[in-house]
């Protein structure tokens, strides 16, 4: 009995301190993202008060917006696409269109209250610089990667 409970313990440390540690990277993501942003569109002090609530309140849109694709779509394609008849691909699509769709209106939403808040050209800088933090996010996680190999 005692050692079922040292056990319970011990996986269940484990697998709390994996949870921190995921979160604790995530934090890590939004801290480099932040500072990406502020550099690339040069916000003043009055524009980054402003922006940054708005921003935020997109990008948590976003992040649960993805954490949807993967539960709902994801998962199913890792399922195994062959597996799988034209009724449940169809589902699979219209799902996929309508959170395209979703994005797409987050993105119009954010566009729309940006435009109070800074110029035309740093929205665009913005989509930029989004990408390019993205690229740059890739890069390293590829590089990591190979270096484990």
């Amino acid at each position: 009995m005692k050692n079922i409970l040292v056990l319970l313990l011990l996986v269940t440390s484990v697998t709390f301190a994996q949870k921190r540690d995921k979160e604790e990277w995530h934090k890590k993501i939004d801290a480099l993202k932040t500072a990406h942003i502020t550099e690339a569109l040069q916000l003043s002090s009055a524009e980054a008060e402003k922006f940054w609530p708005v921003y935020n309140v997109y990008d948590e849109k976003m992040h649960d917006l993805h954490k949807t694709k993967k539960k709902e779509i994801y998962s199913k394609l890792k399922d195994g696409v062959d597996s799988m008849n034209d009724s449940e691909a169809n589902t699979l699509i219209d799902k996929d269109l309508q959170l395209e769709q979703k994005e797409l209106q987050y993105r119009k939403e954010l566009v729309a209250q940006l435009k109070k808040i800074i110029s035309p050209g740093k929205i665009i800088k913005l989509k930029k610089a989004e990408d390019d933090f993205t690229k740059e996010l890739l890069k390293r996680y590829r590089q990591r990667k190979d270096r484990r190999k």
